[in-house]
């Protein structure tokens, strides 16, 4: 699977693509998610279209901003962007949600994306409840307080463990929903077990509902360690998807505590044998089990294994 397709909602609203030189009424401003985008040979770059937007769009009022392509041609960095848009920061009080590098394969490949330092975007946003960055290439994250911040997702085919372990040295005490595409380490993908443990213990982030850690080759792994982790028990659901998840890994999560009271688990692209699926529907009769994917079973596959989205 690579990335495909748009999101078509972000925070809970429709996606708007802006067009500074439309001529129809544009929508409130905040009635919308305000996708921003650069067509491939734009005469202008992202700091113009940016305060384009500004000018059209009342800043006050909005909401969601969700940034797509920011580069006219080659792929440059997206450190343009982060100044950009923190430079404004005070124009926007209003915003709740952002979503930078909402970019598809055709694009750009999201390995390709050329990332920087995101940190910014939380030190100007105090208000922010939303964060969603994809990609991982040279992504920085410093360790950060937010008193707000309830939802945090890194899409990655590679997520710097620099990444991870900022994320766990960060004081969330909002954040209800972490997700992390872990990747591979061929596009820089080289988290360990060690640099996660954080995550599992339950007293990093007290408010945590939804813990993916997903499209990886650690899933057997992951699976294994959350099959016993405190953090389990607090949780209404669990996101294992897109990696290289095994019998192995699904016979831990049925040999460690029970998951009858999570609300979702989605073990989607997947490798396990017909059995262990069964196996898993009928110990969780009530849960929102998602096993779509499945890529086939076997103790002799290991070498054809893949995750879901890498370069």
């Amino acid at each position: 699977m690579t990335v495909s397709l748009h999101i078509e909602r972000f925070h809970e609203l429709p996606i708007h693509e802006f067009n500074a030189e439309a001529t129809r009424p544009q929508p409130a401003a905040g009635a919308v998610a305000w996708r921003l985008a650069l067509e491939y040979g734009s005469e202008q770059d992202f700091g113009q279209l940016w305060q384009s937007f500004l000018r059209t769009v009342d800043p006050a009022g909005v909401r969601a901003v969700v940034i797509g392509p920011w580069w006219q041609e080659g792929y440059d960095s997206v450190r343009a962007v982060v100044e950009a848009v923190t430079a404004e920061a005070e124009r926007l009080p209003a915003l709740e949600a952002l979503f930078l590098g909402e970019v598809t394969f055709d694009e750009c490949e999201i390995s390709w994306l050329e990332m920087d330092d995101v940190t910014p975007l939380l030190t100007a946003f105090p208000g922010l409840r939303s964060l969603t960055v994809r990609g991982g290439m040279d992504l920085v994250l410093q360790p950060v307080r937010h008193d707000r911040l309830t939802s945090l997702r890194f899409e990655s085919g590679g997520l710097p463990s620099t990444v991870v372990r900022a994320v766990a040295g960060s004081e969330l005490p909002a954040l209800e929903r972490l997700e992390l595409w872990l990747g591979v380490d061929e596009y820089g993908g080289d988290t360990t077990m060690d640099d996660l443990a954080p995550f599992l213990d339950g007293t990093r982030f007290p408010a945590l509902r939804h813990l993916g850690l997903a499209n990886s080759e650690l899933q057997d792994e992951i699976a294994a360690a959350l099959a016993h982790a405190p953090v389990v028990a607090g949780l209404e659901s669990i996101d294992l998807s897109m990696g290289v998840l095994s019998d192995e890994g699904a016979t831990a999560l049925l040999e460690g505590q029970p998951l009858t009271h999570l609300r979702a688990l989605d073990l989607h692209h997947h490798y396990l044998s017909d059995e262990l699926q069964e196996r898993l529907r009928q110990a969780l009769p009530g849960v929102e089990l998602d096993l779509g994917e499945a890529e086939g079973g076997g103790p002799d596959d290991d070498d054809d294994r893949y995750v879901s989205v890498a370069e």
